[in-house]
């Protein structure tokens, strides 16, 4: 769909601002209209030249963990912030971060190819060239390891490939796999490789997905060209997050470690990223069955699954050094609440020169800060403590957030009201995730942010797409209704230590969807690329500015801080609804396996010449009792009505009632936390959101009954319906203190 016809049909649901007496959700009508007064100015102080001069200097060398220009951009972030009138400082943290010593991949035999696994310096892109600054591309946390067999390809490398390669009679026992980027995230593909017995992994980046076969290749045009490799960490981040070697405490210099070989998310099998031109040989080198449809990629030959004839050879050897972390985190004192804080943060590292990810989403949280920093100078005061974060390591596995979240939990566990993440950032549409007590709050920020193409709400161009996407039936579904839905939290930035780990309320922000091309994890993630092919002017980059800088602003501002438990009530009650159709899926499935195996047993039966082994039926999927949950899910729409209704009287009540209210309301999200975890997990203790232990970045919300069911883990999942249903009544509990005290106020 062009980005014109998005626009006409934006403009045609335009919806008109009237009044100036607008009402903002958690302010008194006086003190929304100072907030109004003040957005006003903020947004006028944004300047797009700023965010391409910081990013120039940013990207202008490879900044990945342990870097010089690591560092460098670290301190000049820090004093840019200090220079605006923050309490600025850095702090550091030392962590295992394996670089590559050696690389070697080649296919052996009769057509024999060495793997060139470089990518070419392009006179188009001037940094591109920075061969002894940059990291080679590798998968870092792949283990050591030198390894000859044959190769299979296993499509994306989840579980469901494995179970058509079984239906196929193919094992990857003993072999190589190779497996196509996307479908999960990296980390699952040698995580499920490993289970399933192969000895090395590669990971290729097929042209359908990211290369020739969506647009034109860089420099002509943004998408990937031939050599381009995806970097990235397959560190076994749904287990834990963070340093491998200090789970639970901060990675400072004197912590106790782990011995390597015992940290269990360090990956057991060596994996190597590599590019289509690459990989070709190796592809076209296999024989055995044709690839089901679903499995073919972009290449112009027929995929076949293998095992190939000719053997492949894999030899990785790392350096496994602890590096410095430089995390910049920058205090602006709250006036009336300085023990309330609101937390902003992105990161700073790159796999390489690192322009889209993370540096368009940096330098926008820059302008948000700076500008905040001139409303200052003009007489603002933020009632709560605001503190902008730039963090280092994310790109490894969330390290540097990580660490400071786990070194500094009991302060944040008291103190934080919100964390806004960002990171990437290009043209186009709104994409948002996180806490769903937020929802209504965000919906009305982005209806109040206007599209710089279109000149209509960054919410209206939302429902725009949404509408223009969607099917006829969904169509008719969402008509009208122009409700944002945040997206759940999995895992893929910062927000892990203060959601997943702490209980405490985030949101993830950025746009895009309009960028032509993606050079993500490569060399070609540069300043020339991002200025061409993703956000020309840093038009997005300042309508991003202006949407996390009314959140972060209206957060710190809010008389009655803006949580709809209403909103949290109808998403979980939705995820229940998943999960038991989740698990009538699961016994219809079961029964008409079982149906078949029985049929073929009475075919063998009938001949007793043949001596195929007989197939075992599936376990009956038993009953499960969801009465605790779903009485749990009538109590919290009771009260969370209830306390809603009631909601607005808030803003009336004396300071310190209201403190006590608020300081309720932040909380709250603390009782979704479980000390002892998930299962197999435990790091990871919010009950409602959490990576998928399949998916990685991808969510599993409900997760431990969720995940049970998928496992068919009766037991399990009944034990954790049972661990959700109280944690829901601990979560009632805190609305029902809240409700409390808005019905005793004093006036």
């Amino acid at each position: 769909m062009s980005k014109k016809l998005f626009g006409l049909i934006a403009v045609s649901l335009v919806f008109v601002l009237v009044g100036s007496a607008q009402k903002i959700m958690g302010f008194t009508d006086a003190n929304a209209a100072k907030q109004l007064e003040w957005e006003k100015q903020f947004d006028a102080q944004l300047n797009p030249k700023n965010q391409d001069t910081w990013m120039q200097f940013l990207t202008s060398h490879p900044h990945h963990v342990g870097s010089p220009q690591g560092k460098l951009n670290a301190e000049y972030i820090a004093g840019l912030l200090r220079s605006w009138g923050y309490q600025t400082e850095i702090t550091n943290y030392y962590v295992l971060f394996p670089t590559p010593k050696f690389r070697q991949l080649e296919l052996l035999g009769a057509k024999p190819y060495k793997a060139k696994l470089e990518e070419s310096t392009l006179s188009a892109d001037k940094t591109s060239g920075q061969k002894t600054e940059q990291l080679p591309s590798y998968n870092a946390y792949s283990a050591d390891g030198d390894v000859t067999a044959e190769l299979v390809f296993v499509n994306r490398g989840i579980p469901a490939d494995y179970e058509e390669l079984e239906k196929m009679g193919v094992s990857v026992k003993g072999k190589i796999v190779i497996a196509k980027y996307g479908g999960s995230w990296r980390g699952i593909k040698p995580k499920v490789a490993a289970e399933h017995g192969a000895i090395g992994c590669l990971i290729y980046s097929d042209p359908a997905d990211d290369g020739y076969g969506i647009g034109d290749t860089y420099p002509e045009g943004g998408y990937r060209p031939k050599d381009g490799v995806q970097r990235g960490s397959v560190m076994d981040m749904p287990v834990y997050p963070g340093d491998p070697l200090t789970p639970n405490i901060g990675a400072t210099k004197d912590a106790k470690r782990l011995a390597i070989k015992d940290a269990p998310t360090i990956m057991k099998i060596p994996v190597l990223p590599i590019s289509w031109e690459d990989a070709l040989p190796l592809l076209q080198s296999l024989k055995g069955e044709v690839v089901p449809a679903k499995w073919r990629g972009g290449l112009p030959f027929t995929y076949h699954v293998g095992p190939s004839v000719d053997k492949v050879h894999l030899n990785l050897a790392f350096n496994w050094d602890i590096k410095p972390l430089y995390n910049v985190i920058a205090k602006m004192p709250g006036s009336e609440l300085p023990d309330e804080w609101v937390i902003a943060g992105n990161h700073h590292d790159g796999w390489v020169n690192g322009a889209e990810d993370p540096i368009s989403g940096m330098v926008a949280e820059l302008e948000e800060a700076r500008a905040i920093g001139e409303l200052v100078k003009k007489g603002f005061r933020p009632r709560r403590t605001i503190i902008f974060c730039a963090w280092d390591g994310e790109e490894p596995s969330l390290l540097g957030s990580t660490e400071w979240a786990e070194d500094h939990q009991e302060e944040l566990k008291q103190k934080v009201v919100a964390y806004i993440n960002t990171d990437g950032n290009g043209r186009g549409f709104v994409g948002a995730g996180g806490s769903h007590i937020l929802e209504p709050f965000f919906n009305e920020i982005i209806e109040q942010v206007i599209d710089p193409e279109t000149g209509v709400s960054v919410r209206e161009r939302k429902y725009a797409q949404t509408v223009v996407t969607a099917d006829k039936a969904g169509r008719e579904k969402i008509a009208g209704d122009k409700n944002m839905k945040l997206e759940a939290l999995g895992a893929g930035s910062d927000w892990g230590g203060f959601l997943q780990y702490l209980g405490i309320t985030s949101i993830n922000i950025g746009f895009g969807g309009e960028s032509q091309g993606d050079q993500y994890h490569s060399i070609y993630d540069s300043y020339d690329h991002f200025t061409k092919f993703m956000d020309p002017g840093f038009q997005y980059g300042i309508t991003l500015s202006k949407t996390t800088g009314r959140t972060m602003l209206r957060l710190a501002n809010a008389d009655v801080l803006p949580f709809d438990f209403n909103s949290f009530y109808k998403t979980v009650a939705d995820y229940v609804t998943e999960i038991k159709k989740l698990l009538d899926d699961a016994r219809a499935e079961t029964e008409q396996e079982n149906k078949m195996i029985k049929d073929k047993l009475y075919d063998l039966a009938k001949d007793p010449t043949k001596s195929i082994q007989s197939p075992k039926p599936k376990d009956e999927v038993p009953f499960i009792n969801f009465s605790s949950l779903e009485n749990a899910l009538v109590q919290l729409k009771k009260k969370a009505e209830e306390f809603q209704q009631q909601y607005n009287n808030g803003t009336g009540l004396p300071a310190e009632k209201q403190k006590e209210l608020n300081e309720i309301l932040y909380k709250a999200e603390r009782s979704l936390i479980n000390d002892k975890g998930l299962p197999r997990r435990p790091w990871y203790k919010h009950q409602i959101y959490a990576p998928g232990y399949y998916t990685g970045y991808g969510v599993k919300t409900l997760p431990g009954i969720r995940e049970a069911i998928e496992q068919r883990n009766w037991k399990e999942a009944q034990d954790n319906i049972e661990i959700v249903s109280k944690t829901m009544d601990a979560y009632i509990a805190e609305i029902e203190k809240a409700k409390a005290i808005i019905e005793k106020k004093a006036f």
